[in-house]
């Protein structure tokens, strides 16, 4: 196990479902832990098929951010029982698409199998392998890092998830001194609590007179709740997910609130577009009045549509959006506004609008109520 991290046991406390879907959330595009765990007896002894499908395995399956853990395993000599832990922080090999990791990866597998291994401890080699990513997640958790899911690729002529205490008549090569071999053994009732509580997804393809099996588990930790005093309680998921999740979930509802916002404008802008609007129009020193009509894109002549002295048209009000637009076009006949002549595209601003239609030395001003409601 890690050197830094205390022992982990499995949890007596289920996650409840909303624990899962944040350990989810921490776990995503964080890459996996890969586990290649490879039966190094001579039963096994990988064919051209084999290496084959492990090597496009290697080549085509791992992703950026993988951490990679190879593990040769058997009886008389035992990797599990090394004084380096195979699968730990410290021993992964971090994968990060480069094609020279790749090689590396490849050089630490041994595709030929040992001829003087000839017995199989299946049920310890379970019990280390998950035991061991199981530590390896509940070390992210207390040192506050990202938690990755898992999977175990197994190359075994062994049958996988046995009931604990196998005899012989199932899985001969266990040593007979093997303590997985007594049903009601620590070991035994160690690895079968792993089984039960890791979430494990098993699918296999038979190679000749082997299988390879790919073990997927889903990214989870060990919950351990312990009373506190002063009535209260403390766990370890919720605060981890709360430290974890705090900074993506403030830009999530803040990017979240922002399209609420804008989408609530954009939609009433898209309202305001369909809404017509009136335009009443009267002349100053006249009791004369001309209600019209403008939808968005529409014009209304100044000479025509609206009354104005004069044999031509002076120009346009013309609506884009919820602006409204004075456009110009006749040379001898002006329109000022605000006091000045206006002679190319005018934005007209607010709801009351003077414009002033000079004619044969006389001023002749046109007052614009514009209701856009």
């Amino acid at each position: 196990m890690s050197t830094t991290c205390q022992a982990v046991a499995p949890s007596q406390q289920n996650l409840n479902f909303w624990q899962k879907a944040g350990l989810e959330l921490v776990a995503l595009f964080r890459g996996r832990d890969v586990v290649l765990a490879i039966d190094l007896t001579e039963s096994v002894g990988l064919n051209d098929e084999g290496r084959i499908r492990l090597r496009q395995l290697i080549e085509d399956s791992l992703q950026k951010r993988d951490s990679v853990y190879v593990v040769p395993f058997a009886s008389t000599v035992n990797p599990l029982a090394s004084t380096v832990n195979p699968i730990s922080l410290e021993t992964a090999i971090s994968f990060q698409g480069k094609p020279e990791e790749i090689d590396r990866i490849l050089k630490t597998v041994p595709f030929q199998s040992n001829a003087t291994q000839q017995w199989t401890d299946i049920q310890l080699a379970e019990s280390f392998i998950y035991r061991e990513l199981a530590q390896v997640n509940q070390c992210r958790l207390v040192q506050n890092k990202s938690i990755k899911p898992q999977s175990v690729v197994w190359l075994t002529d062994a049958p996988l998830f046995t009931e604990p205490g196998i005899a012989s008549d199932v899985w001969i090569e266990t040593p007979a001194d093997s303590p997985f071999r007594v049903q009601n053994s620590l070991p035994s009732q160690e690895r079968k609590k792993w089984l039960d509580t890791l979430p494990l997804q098993k699918r296999s393809q038979s190679i000749d007179n082997y299988q390879l099996t790919v073990v997927d588990i889903a990214p989870t930790v060990q919950e351990f709740c312990t009373p506190a005093p002063g009535g209260k309680e403390t766990c370890l998921v919720t605060p981890y997910l709360i430290g974890q999740l705090w900074f993506p979930a403030l830009v999530f509802f803040s990017s979240l609130a922002a399209i609420l916002v804008f989408g609530g404008l954009g939609i009433k802008y898209l309202m305001s577009l369909k809404k017509t609007w009136q335009l009443r129009i009267t002349y100053e020193d006249s009791q004369e009045e001309q209600i019209r009509f403008l939808r968005h894109q529409q014009s209304l002549a100044i000479g025509d549509d609206i009354d104005c002295p004069g044999s031509e048209v002076r120009g346009y009000l013309k609506r884009e959006g919820t602006n409204l637009y004075l456009e110009p076009i006749s040379q001898s006949l002006p329109i000022s506004y605000r006091g000045r002549e206006i002679t190319q595209r005018q934005l007209l601003k607010g709801n009351y609008i003077k414009l002033n239609c000079p004619y044969k030395s006389r001023d002749f001003d046109l007052i614009i109520q514009v209701n856009k409601q």
